[in-house]
């Protein structure tokens, strides 16, 4: 293992969404991140996959936690490990005889970091929900969407960024705190809590009495004609994101229009009449048109591209903004470092792939191995 994070030993309890993708993150910076997969996972939905790219870069153990021998060796691992994630319903760890207080008996110092959309607490805890679920009651998807209806924003804000990339902070952060004092903790990470927080300069924005509830009636929420997309002459799409004064000026002198035509930019009486202004000139050519057209200005103009598109284009290229990995094109790991680069280490790995590797680094003898595999304990 190399990256910033080498040296750091990670267990997760195999799940879906946020605690995965935390999972991926974490192994894609270096740490040792292994996953406690399910004996006998099935198909579905939401099987293990070779593409599910959440798993790469970790080791996995197959263990079934329904069993003694199946708790002793999570706990066996946890004793030498920084931290253990998992995204289980409240209680659901405690009741598999691997929930804080039997890890942390194990290791004073383990960070025990946890995600779910509600909290480990609160009137809706124990309540199944999703991603939507989670920022709808966080305020978060009132405020996207057209004035008629809120859009879900795929679950990138919930389960992603709300959700696993803060329960990454919050465990990263508790590492060094229980490096430093030997004393480890409880990191509850919720969805509907971090989804909150990623809208707090806009609470910030409401109470300087700029931001209004209502959707597409804001700076940032499509209202407003620079800040919005607009279709092109091949029904594609470009985005307009000119919200600074020298940057209108340039997405005014790129379309050759001047103030005159289309008004004052922060008058919104004048909005409407920019905003079919726009839309008319934006239709006069193609997307990739546009695009060169306003390569190099600071109009603040780019091409909508879809998933594909994104992976070729020349500066995502130069950046090797995705990469292809194991036959793979994939988003590589973010963000960059100086001197010790980030990297993906291997494939998503086959469910129990390295359950005797693992187990025999973290101390188990062959005859315990075979036993616990005797005993359908792992597998």
């Amino acid at each position: 293992m190399s990256g910033p994070l080498a040296g750091v030993v990670v267990v997760e309890l195999a799940g879906l969404g946020p605690a995965p993708f935390c999972g991926m993150v974490l192994a894609d910076l270096g740490a040792d991140v292994v996953r406690v997969d399910r004996v006998g996972t099935g198909g579905g939905l939401f099987a293990p996959s070779a593409n599910d790219l959440h798993n790469r870069g970790k080791r996995s153990i197959a263990v079934d936690l329904k069993t003694r021998g199946g708790v002793d060796v999570v706990l066996r691992l946890v004793s030498g490990a920084d931290a253990l994630i998992e995204g289980f319903r409240p209680g659901v760890a405690e009741r598999l005889g691997v929930g804080p207080a039997q890890c942390l008996a194990r290791n004073t110092a383990l960070v025990y970091g946890r995600v779910t959309g509600w909290g480990q607490e609160g009137p809706l805890a124990h309540m199944a929900g999703h991603d939507i679920d989670y920022i709808a009651v966080s305020g978060v998807l009132h405020s996207i969407g057209p004035a008629d209806r809120p859009i879900p924003p795929l679950n990138l804000v919930g389960d992603f960024g709300g959700g696993g990339m803060l329960l990454g902070l919050g465990v990263l952060a508790a590492i060094i705190r229980a490096r430093s004092t030997g004393e480890g903790q409880v990191v509850d990470a919720a969805m509907v809590d971090g989804s909150a927080l990623l809208m707090a300069s806009h609470h910030g924005y409401m109470a300087d009495g700029w931001w209004r509830p209502e959707r597409d009636s804001n700076l940032l929420d499509g209202a407003a004609p620079f800040y919005t997309t607009y279709e092109t002459s091949d029904d594609r799409h470009v985005a307009v994101g000119a919200l600074e004064p020298q940057f209108f000026a340039a997405l005014l002198a790129g379309l050759g229009l001047e103030a005159g035509d289309v008004g004052t930019q922060n008058d919104r009486d004048a909005w409407s009449t920019m905003r079919e202004v726009f839309t008319e000139v934006f239709r006069e050519k193609t997307r990739d048109d546009w695009a060169a057209h306003f390569e190099g200005s600071d109009a603040c103009v780019a091409p909508v591209l879809s998933m594909d598109e994104a992976r070729d284009h020349p500066h995502n290229v130069a950046r090797e903004t995705f990469v292809d990995f194991d036959g793979v094109s994939q988003p590589a790991p973010a963000p960059r470092f100086s001197d010790t680069p980030a990297h993906i280490d291997s494939a998503p790995p086959v469910p129990g792939a390295h359950t005797d590797a693992v187990l025999a680094a973290a101390g188990f003898s062959r005859d315990e191995i075979g036993k616990l595999r005797e005993a359908g304990a792992i597998a």
